[in-house]
């Protein structure tokens, strides 16, 4: 099944999400529909609170389909080191047609759990780091314009107002 994805403007996408403790088919069934709702909206990542669910479950695919190995699945994920800066553009599903330099750790580690509940540790850098990094925040509350300076934030802002009251939000 393919969810929407939730715009900016929606509480869920401001507020931590919570932590998963059963770990059976339904999480099971949410997360492919969650990899299906992200190639959809063709992304690399996609947090639940982006399609609605308060739960801290991420999924990512830096590859976009092309590698299967590369699929990950994040749960309850907690960013344990980082390393380097790197500013890169970025964007995120929920706030489409928006892009910032957004900086970085250049690596990053994070500790999750794998959809069975066990505990892994994976290092990613560059584009990997970028979207563990980027997903982890979705699930604290955090969208990448808290990253921007409040001056770009402001005006980003003030587009989805306008968009919103166009109807085209």
């Amino acid at each position: 099944m393919i969810y929407p994805i939730v715009k900016f403007g929606n509480p869920v996408l401001e507020k931590p999400a919570e932590k998963v403790t059963v770990f059976n088919d339904e999480l099971k069934k949410l997360i492919a529909d969650m990899f299906e709702s992200m190639y959809a909206a063709r992304g690399v990542g996609l947090a639940a609170p982006q399609i609605g669910i308060s739960r801290r479950i991420a999924v990512v695919d830096v590859t976009f389909k092309e590698d299967p190995d590369a699929k990950l699945v994040l749960i309850n994920p907690e960013i344990i080191h980082k390393e380097g800066r790197h500013a890169q553009s970025e964007g995120c599903l929920s706030i489409p047609d928006f892009r910032e330099n957004v900086s970085r750790a250049q690596v990053a580690t994070v500790r999750a759990q794998d959809v069975t509940g066990k505990v892994f540790e994976k290092t990613g850098d560059d584009l990997l780091a970028r979207a563990f990094q980027h997903e982890t925040d979705h699930l604290n509350g955090k969208l990448y314009i808290s990253h921007i300076s409040a001056l770009k934030r402001d005006l980003i802002k003030r587009k989805i107002r306008k968009l919103v009251k166009a109807g085209e939000w």
